[in-house]
């Protein structure tokens, strides 16, 4: 089973912030995870340690039941994906194609399952039709999705999105979350860091909030957003509908409108 644990997981910056503070999380299975919380909450600095970028100061990361110090970042890639926020910090060739056949080319792969690998991979992140454009120009949203594809080529087993929904419009957040259940189809953990509310509501049933260094709640999407007090401390806003819900009185936590009038209808029922 796929897995990632912290335990007791501190890092502190150079200039000396204490970025994480202690962090017991144990993440396993396909069931995607979200990871929320205000800017400067440990999210990023979290995520980081999952494939080595950066190193414990004190504490403990174990992917797979591996201590993540037993080998480099280069050897973790094939392991753990780690997709930017920024596409930039992420893309350095002069075609969509290389980006995407680097992985898999450094891992030794064959040509055939390269190609292979390409045809399904360009069609999933819709680049299909931009093989051999420079990833410069890309829009931003191509851009993103190319850096998901180089990731996704190299077929690891846990992947880990950084804000995946800046920058998308409509369309690209529909590409994501076909992404989402693809890798959680292929048996794939998918790890994400998000502030859309709406998005993570609609894609993941547990979600982990974060808050000053530390985790300050860990379930069910439905048992974290039942909790105002705790996404207050936390700086993170529900969805409007769910804001909705709670003034209205239901019991139940809703994410969309027909949610809503389901939960009214059922609270009524159970009233009369």
């Amino acid at each position: 089973m796929l897995s990632v644990e912290t335990r007791n997981l501190e890092y502190r910056y150079g200039s000396g912030h204490r970025a994480l503070k202690g962090v017991n999380l144990s993440l396993q299975g396909n069931d995607p995870v979200a990871i929320i919380g205000q800017n400067g909450a440990g999210k990023t600095t979290l995520v980081k340690h999952f494939n080595g970028i950066l190193r414990p100061t004190s504490g403990n990361v174990l992917i797979n039941g591996v201590d993540v110090n037993e080998r480099s970042t280069a050897r973790w890639a094939g392991t753990v994906g780690y997709v930017f926020q920024n596409p930039d910090d992420q893309l350095f060739l002069e075609t969509v194609r290389k980006e995407l056949e680097f992985g898999p080319l450094q891992m030794g792969l064959d040509e055939r399952v390269i190609a292979d690998r390409l045809e399904r991979i360009s069609g999933l992140v819709g680049l299909d039709d931009k093989l051999d454009v420079h990833p410069f120009d890309l829009t931003a949203t191509e851009k993103k999705f190319c850096t998901i594809g180089a990731v996704l080529m190299m077929e690891p087993g846990i992947v880990v999105f950084d804000e995946p929904t800046c920058g998308q419009d409509m369309a690209g957040n529909r590409r994501l979350e076909q992404i989402i259940k693809t890798l959680a189809r292929q048996n794939r953990l998918c790890i994400t860091i998000s502030h859309d509310m709406k998005f993570v509501t609609r894609n993941f049933r547990r979600v982990v909030v974060m808050n000053q260094g530390n985790v300050l709640v860990d379930g069910d999407v439905d048992e974290v957003f039942s909790q105002p007090d705790v996404l207050r401390r936390s700086f993170v806003a529900p969805p409007p509908i769910t804001k909705v819900g709670r003034a209205a009185g239901l019991k139940e936590t809703v994410f969309t409108v027909e949610g809503l009038m389901d939960a009214v209808k059922r609270q009524k029922e159970s009233e009369v």
